[in-house]
């Protein structure tokens, strides 16, 4: 049964967050700061964080910037609405998703859902390996490479480079990119969608590829030469 650590530092949003988790079949724990869900981490692993932003002292992005120097747990973002530029730094930083606060309990129990069966490669389609330029992708293993280097993609950016790779001649519109990740029922922001594909070329730049997914203007993205 998945674990979900919950970290905020309001009792209430804690106690809602576990009811509808637990009633949805999670196990749940909970951490009342950063500090505290570096803590839980380290006693023992989980399948997913749901994670305030704006706790104080340590906030959700330093949380996130922690965890993913040795980690690559899902982390669904809980933000304020005036958030923005911190829900958009977190998502640049390592995050897979957010919900805006206040927030719909079935929509998070939605969201935590999508991440999961991502993780767990469930909704994958197309051949079990595919390589384009000098990456390759295998859905079974839920591994990419470029060369010799294997790369740490979220769940979504994986999704994403999947539907690339599946179709690598297909120029994505953003809604198109958005299915692939979420699936149909999901909306969120093109701006979302434009944080996962700079997330994307940051993490196959940093390996030595400069053009994994290109731009064309006023239609949306393609796969690039990956070379």
């Amino acid at each position: 049964m998945p674990r979900i650590l919950i970290a905020d530092d309001e009792p209430n949003i804690r106690e809602v967050i576990s009811f509808a988790l637990e009633r949805a079949g999670y196990t749940v724990a909970v951490a009342r700061n950063g500090a505290e869900a570096l803590q839980v981490l380290r006693r023992g692993p989980v399948d997913l964080i749901v994670l305030d932003i704006g706790m104080p002292e340590m906030d959700g992005l330093e949380v996130c910037r922690q965890i993913r120097k040795n980690s690559d747990v899902p982390i669904l973002f809980l933000s304020a609405r005036d958030e923005e530029i911190d829900r958009v730094l977190g998502l640049e930083i390592g995050g897979d998703d957010y919900v805006t606060k206040p927030f719909s309990a079935r929509e998070l129990v939605a969201r935590v859902n999508v991440i999961l069966k991502r993780a767990r490669n469930g909704g994958a389609k197309g051949p079990a390996v595919m390589s384009h330029g000098q990456v390759r992708l295998d859905v079974a293993r839920h591994g990419v490479w470029f060369g010799d280097r294997e790369l740490s993609l979220t769940a979504l950016e994986f999704e994403i480079l999947t539907a690339f790779m599946g179709r690598p001649e297909v120029v994505f519109n953003r809604e198109q990119i958005m299915s692939a990740a979420y699936g149909a029922s999901t909306f969120v922001s093109d701006r979302t969608i434009d944080s996962h594909i700079r997330n994307l070329r940051a993490k196959f730049a940093d390996a030595g590829c400069g053009s994994i997914i290109e731009t064309v203007h006023g239609v949306g993205f393609r796969l690039g030469a990956a070379s």
